[in-house]
């Protein structure tokens, strides 16, 4: 059974910093591409950034691009999201999920996700 366990979330004002962590169980976390996504309250989800098992490939939605940074740790299974100069706009829950890498893209892999976290960033 997969667990993605998130935490890390919470109050912040603008241009602040948050690091998000995602624990993971149940899966070959050291050889799974994984990633982030988010979702606001009335808007579609959003996959923010992705990153390949070995971690010599990250990809990131331009609007996190130069202040969000992916990494992982295999020996702790764990994931990461630093997230800096937070913006109001990045207010979302949070969640980590399982990736197919392929062609240089990632695919967030169906129902291999967590419950989330939430940011809210006050402006």
């Amino acid at each position: 059974q997969v667990q993605l366990v998130e935490s890390g979330g919470g109050l912040v004002q603008a241009g602040g910093s948050l690091r998000l962590s995602c624990t993971a169980s149940g899966i070959t976390f050291g050889t799974s591409a994984m990633g982030w996504f988010r979702q606001a309250p009335g808007k579609e989800h959003e996959v923010i950034a992705g990153i390949t098992w070995s971690g010599d490939n990250t990809k990131y939605a331009d609007s996190v691009k130069g202040r969000f940074t992916i990494s992982r740790d295999n020996a702790k299974n764990t994931l990461y999201l630093q997230m800096n100069s937070l913006k109001a706009e990045d207010t979302a829950v949070y969640s980590c999920v399982v990736m197919d890498f392929a062609n240089g893209e990632y695919y967030p892999r169906a129902g291999y996700w967590g419950q989330g976290t939430q940011v809210t960033v006050s402006s």
